[in-house]
């Protein structure tokens, strides 16, 4: 039972590492492609199959998004969003900005939006055009912006790298090690058994033949 135990707790082990590490690596191709197309365009924000992920930097829409979190965006026609909707734009900076639309209004023929920040006291001072949306905020995961903004690094990727190349080597080393003496521990009690087959064998043989010598000894009846 203490057996069972064991070899269910060392395949379940095994498959956590796996997928830290492939989570892991996930992370860090999604933030290597970002980061490739960041410098390919810097005028443009990157996307992953339509999808914009933004690190917050500011309090302005907590409660609901907190500094930190990682929000990720989806692009849309700008067109189709109205009150209410928390939209990612760029504001007159060039900085990306995700704040809620409060009011759509129209100025000579052209739509605009007015924004703010739930945390915030006052809208925003400028309009928004249409086409400075980024997108619509789908989602946010928390506490994940900082981990990307660390791996934002080349010598943190690099580091990262080598420590999953490291954590994967040293578990097939002893993974391969545990599996060696499993197989020479197996190996050693097939030798025993096989030793003791052979010894009862040898064994029955010699009462054997001591019980035909014993038979043929014994004096014939008249």
């Amino acid at each position: 039972m203490k057996k069972g135990n064991k070899k269910w707790y060392q395949k379940g082990s095994n498959w956590l590492m796996v997928i830290v590490c492939t989570i892991l690596i996930g992370v860090l191709a999604v933030n290597l492609s970002i980061m490739i197309q960041a410098n390919t365009d810097k005028d443009k924000v990157p996307s992953v199959f339509g999808y914009k992920p933004f690190i917050v930097l500011s309090g302005s829409m907590e409660t609901e998004i907190k500094v930190g979190d990682l929000i990720i965006t989806k692009m849309v026609d700008p067109t189709t969003l109205g009150v209410d909707d928390v939209i990612a734009f760029r504001d007159s900076e060039g900085a990306v900005t995700t704040h809620r639309i409060i009011e759509v209004v129209n100025r000579e023929g052209i739509d605009y939006f007015i924004t703010k920040g739930d945390n915030n006291t006052s809208q925003d001072q400028n309009l928004v055009e249409l086409g400075d949306v980024e997108g619509i905020y789908v989602t946010r995961i928390p506490s994940v912006g900082n981990l990307l903004n660390g791996l934002a690094n080349p010598t943190t990727i690099i580091i990262v790298i080598l420590g999953i190349t490291v954590v994967f080597a040293a578990s097939f080393m002893i993974s391969s090690k545990k599996q060696i003496s499993q197989e020479k521990l197996e190996f050693l009690e097939y030798k025993r058994q096989k030793e003791l087959e052979e010894q009862q064998k040898e064994e029955k043989k010699t009462e054997d033949k001591k019980q035909k010598e014993k038979s043929q000894d014994k004096p014939k009846e008249n």
